[in-house]
């Protein structure tokens, strides 16, 4: 009697649990359908309502309108360098950060994380900053978007979990007997053994310089330097199409529609990068994680 009452109990939980998780996955996924189903549908059916769930009235004009826009091109290729760079440099300074603080007969490395870990408490603020980066004369360059995102202590923190965790000690003693220095350890063992973590941060570093507006909205004046995220605001926020995105699509769509469109649009736009990166790091996004937020 208890076997059969704990399997109905087991069935139950199950049954609940699963329903409880898909109307989660619906409350997160139907936002996300209803978007591509607006871009796809015409202005005048995302203006009226008529869009619930599929696209209403199949058209592409948004997306025409989106890439006939200048400042979207400009924009678009503005963040991959962005990315790419700024990716790239916050790498290179995580694990030269990070590397150190792992191991424990670096001197001084309790004094030098919980350096790190204040700046992720207390900061200089905005106006410091904006001076700082003044004085350093990266106003208005591609290094404003780059050098003040430059490393994450978060991300620091769960590399350097991962390398005391996973790297052996007897390895760095065995690389030692054979005559390795700490930089050849690092660079042909370490790093080799470490591509899940390496992994996982390169995604972090990327979505968030994918994403990063504020810094470009500080920082930068020349519109020529407009990430897309910056170009994305102007469309949504202020509601400023100009007569250029307007030219050939003015007679198909009513200006307010055009916009309608242009914001479900742009969304697509801007976040298909990122959806078809992440299938290529998933496998190690699990565990490079786990391992890195185990404290050793």
């Amino acid at each position: 009697m208890d076997t059969l009452s704990s399997a109905k109990g087991d069935r139950l939980f199950h049954i609940v649990n699963n329903a409880v998780l898909g109307l989660f996955l619906i409350i997160v996924l139907y936002p996300l359908l209803y978007v591509l189903s607006a871009s796809f549908s015409s202005s005048s059916a995302v203006i009226s309502g008529k869009v619930w769930l599929w696209p209403v009235d199949f058209s592409l004009e948004g997306y025409q309108a989106v890439f006939r826009h200048r400042m979207v091109w400009t924009g678009f290729q503005n963040t991959i360098i962005y990315t790419a760079l700024g990716t790239i440099v916050s790498l290179f300074v995580t694990i030269l950060a990070a590397y150190p603080l792992s191991r424990s007969d670096f001197k001084g490395r309790r004094a030098f994380t919980l350096l790190f870990v204040f700046t992720m408490m207390f900061n200089g603020g905005l106006i410091p900053s904006y001076l700082l980066v003044r004085e350093l004369g990266m106003l208005d360059t591609i290094w404003a978007m780059v050098v003040p995102t430059a490393l994450s202590v978060w991300n620091v923190m769960i590399m350097m979990t991962y390398f005391r965790t996973s790297i052996p000690k007897e390895l760095l003693e065995s690389a030692q007997m054979d005559g390795c220095n700490d930089f050849k350890f690092l660079l042909r063992i370490v790093l080799p053994l470490s591509g899940p973590i390496i992994a996982v941060i390169t995604l972090f570093y990327g979505v968030d310089q994918w994403n990063q507006y504020f810094n470009a909205l500080i920082f930068l004046k020349k519109e020529k330097l407009f990430p897309l995220q910056l170009v994305l605001r102007d469309i949504l926020i202020q509601n400023q199409v100009s007569q250029e995105t307007l030219g050939d699509v003015q007679t198909a769509a009513a200006r307010q529609g055009l916009r309608e469109l242009l914001k479900y649009s742009l969304i697509v736009v801007s976040s298909a990068p990122l959806l078809a990166a992440y299938p290529f790091v998933q496998k190690y996004f699990v565990k490079g994680i786990m391992i890195g937020s185990i404290k050793g």
